[in-house]
C-alpha cells in the first residue's frame, strides 16, 4: 500500500515537496451484438490531494466501432489502445459487458494480453450487486445512478471536443426510466435510439468507484 512518505521528497534544507501521484485510469466496454455497437470509454481518475475520497474523472477517449466488426478485430483494438500511452505504463482495470454477448466472447477479451485487469459485468433488473465466480452482477440502476451522480456533481468532465461526444450527448438525452405496473423500474434509450456509449460511461464510472483490490476469484 503506498503511503504519504511514498510521494515526498525532504530536501537538506529541511523543506518537503510532494510528488504528484499518477492517475489511474479505468476503461468501459459496453459490447454489440451484430444490430448493435460496441461502444468505449477511457476514464482517468484525479485524487483530490487534500482529500481522496474527492475524485475528479476525466473521460479522454470515446469510440464506437463500426457495426459489423467481428469480435477478434474489437479485442485487436483495445489491445493497441491498452498498450499505447497513457494507458501503457497506467494499467488500467477495464470493465465489459458480458450481458448480451456471452462468457465466449469475453474469453476472447481475457485471452487477448489487453495490458488490462478484466472485470467482467453482467447487468440486470434487480437491486444486489454481487460476485460469482469473477462476474459482477450489477443493477442497471446502480449504473444509471453513479453516472447521474457524477453529472450532476461535477465531478465528471466531459472535453467537448472529443470525436463522439455528441452521440454520447444525444444518448443522455434520449435515456429514460419506465416504471412497470408491479411498481419495477427500468432504464432503456428510447425506441429505436442507442445507450451503448451511455453504458460504455457508466460501466466505467462504477468501477472506478470500486476498491481496486478486489480479487478476481
Amino acid at each position: 500500500m503506498e503511503t504519504v512518505s511514498d510521494r515526498m521528497t525532504v530536501y537538506a534544507d529541511g523543506s518537503i515537496q510532494f510528488d504528484q501521484k499518477a492517475p489511474e485510469y479505468v476503461v468501459g466496454l459496453d459490447l454489440g451484438k451484430s444490430q448493435d455497437y460496441t461502444a468505449l470509454c477511457v476514464l482517468e481518475m484525479h485524487e483530490n490531494e487534500a482529500d481522496p475520497n474527492e475524485v475528479t474523472y476525466h473521460c479522454r477517449h470515446l469510440e464506437r466501432f463500426k457495426l459489423g466488426t467481428s469480435y477478434p478485430d474489437q479485442v485487436a483494438r483495445v489491445r493497441a489502445l491498452c498498450l499505447r500511452e497513457p494507458l501503457r505504463s497506467n494499467k488500467p482495470r477495464l470493465a465489459v459487458d458480458q450481458t448480451g454477448v456471452g462468457a465466449a466472447v469475453v474469453d476472447l477479451f481475457r485471452r487477448g494480453e489487453l495490458n488490462a485487469d478484466l472485470r467482467p459485468i453482467l447487468i440486470h433488473g434487480g437491486n444486489e450487486t454481487t460476485n460469482e465466480h469473477g462476474v459482477y452482477h450489477v443493477p442497471k440502476r446502480e449504473l444509471v445512478g453513479h453516472c447521474q451522480v457524477a453529472l450532476q456533481t461535477g465531478r465528471l468532465k466531459i472535453a467537448a471536443d472529443l470525436p463522439e461526444v455528441s452521440i454520447l450527448t444525444q444518448e443522455l438525452q434520449n435515456f429514460e426510466v419506465s416504471i412497470s405496473e408491479s411498481g419495477f423500474d427500468s432504464y432503456e434509450a428510447r425506441t429505436g435510439k442507442h445507450d451503448d456509449l451511455v453504458l460504455s460511461l457508466a460501466m466505467a464510472l462504477w468501477l472506478a468507484q470500486k476498491r481496486r483490490y478486489w480479487k478476481m476469484y
